[in-house]
């Protein structure tokens, strides 16, 4: 069996699909993306597919070598996502191949459900009331928002009490038994971090996630020290060299992307490593049908796993949502706020291809907004 071909698509509402096909006819589907920049990640796949084409697609492992280190310069958002999404395809073929899901060529589910969280709020939290109401009808036992909007370098008491006072309304909503995650979105200094931190330590956080932009990794250690939330972070890192100093920092949840961070070949070693420092995974996923697939798989057999991002409603999702391009939305019907644990091979859902066609005709040029502080400055978005 050889890859005969590979395919991207740009699809709505910002995510880039990547289509793997055999001389059998086995085809395997990934998504590698990174937000705003699918084009350049598409040009990436094609010079990826290069290498690819005519060879044995079961050799995932030796591929993933040399897609990464083949070329002198490594590294880097655009390759590594290029690199996932065709990783996230093979393993997609060789499920199918071999007539299992995924999770079990991974060494076999060590549970049968997945817990899942749903997002509130938007880039600027507001109604957040009504929202995690509406979740928790939906069944869900954990939501996540942003701390914030634009925020100022030092943080003003105007715009800390406004924090506080968001997530002191989610967990009057949520009551003691769910969860509540605040994501700083790199938006605060450290110096603004800690102080949140502080005050929000009270109303029990699940976790705070990226509480500074990760150039600023380096000052973690005083953050995690400083609070007693547990810190997660992740997103915006892409190899297990990049994972360890933030897990040496007492990070408590990795967040690696499986669309981002090398696919389920690099984010099943992020996994061993965060085990060894105790951290718990909680893999990033506000994305399509493709990676939220891969993501479970890794979830089903990863003993540190600790909960899943999801992006059905999310507020990203224009013109087409989570389950717009599933034959069968099945996999992703998630009961009292859980996956089940699916038997289907490979990532174990199917994906439209018509559907996908159709919207890759028109394609998408989705961009993330640019903000400026009050002065006309550029702020973290």
């Amino acid at each position: 069996m050889k890859i005969a071909r590979i395919e991207t698509f740009l699809v709505p509402p910002r995510w880039l699909f990547c289509r793997v096909e055999t001389d059998d006819g086995v085809v395997g589907w990934g998504e590698p993306v990174v937000e705003g920049r699918a084009e350049i990640v598409r040009t990436a796949v094609d010079v990826l597919a290069e290498y690819l084409v005519g060879l044995d697609p079961l050799r995932i492992q030796d591929h993933w070598q040399v897609l990464t280190k083949g070329g002198f310069y490594r590294g880097g958002p655009v390759l590594s996502s290029a690199v996932a999404g065709l990783d996230q395809a093979l393993w997609d073929i060789a499920g199918k191949t071999y007539g299992a899901p995924v999770h079990a060529l991974l060494g076999g589910p060590v549970r049968d459900r997945v817990r899942v969280y749903a997002w509130v709020g938007g880039d600027e939290p507001a109604q957040l009331t009504e929202q995690i109401e509406a979740q928790v009808e939906a069944g869900f036992s954990a939501v996540k928002m942003n701390a914030a909007g634009a925020t100022s370098p030092v943080a003003t008491a105007a715009e800390t009490a406004a924090v506080i006072a968001r997530v002191a309304a989610a967990r009057d909503v949520l009551g003691p038994d769910r969860d509540v995650a605040v994501d700083f979105h790199g938006r605060f200094t450290a110096a603004s971090a800690r102080r949140v931190l502080a005050e929000l330590a009270p109303l029990h956080p699940l976790f705070a996630e990226e509480p500074v932009v990760p150039e600023q990794s380096h000052l973690l250690p005083g953050l995690v020290t400083s609070t007693p939330v547990p810190i997660a972070t992740g997103e915006r890192l892409y190899s297990r060299s990049e994972f360890l100093p933030v897990l040496t920092a007492g990070i408590a949840v990795a967040q690696p992307d499986l669309s981002h961070a090398g696919g389920i070949t690099e984010v099943q070693r992020i996994a061993s490593l965060a085990e060894t420092y105790g951290a718990q995974l909680a893999p990033h996923c506000p994305l399509g049908p493709i990676a939220l697939a891969a993501s479970l798989q890794i979830a089903f057999a990863t003993p540190n796993f600790l909960i899943q991002e999801q992006s059905r409603g999310i507020h990203y999702n224009k013109d087409a949502d989570l389950l717009s391009y599933l034959v069968d939305p099945e996999p992703f019907r998630f009961e009292a706020g859980h996956a089940r644990r699916g038997t289907a091979p490979g990532l174990g859902i199917t994906i439209d291809e018509a559907a996908v066609r159709a919207a890759d005709r028109s394609g998408h040029a989705w961009r993330n907004p640019v903000w400026r502080h009050a002065d006309g400055s550029f702020a973290e978005w």
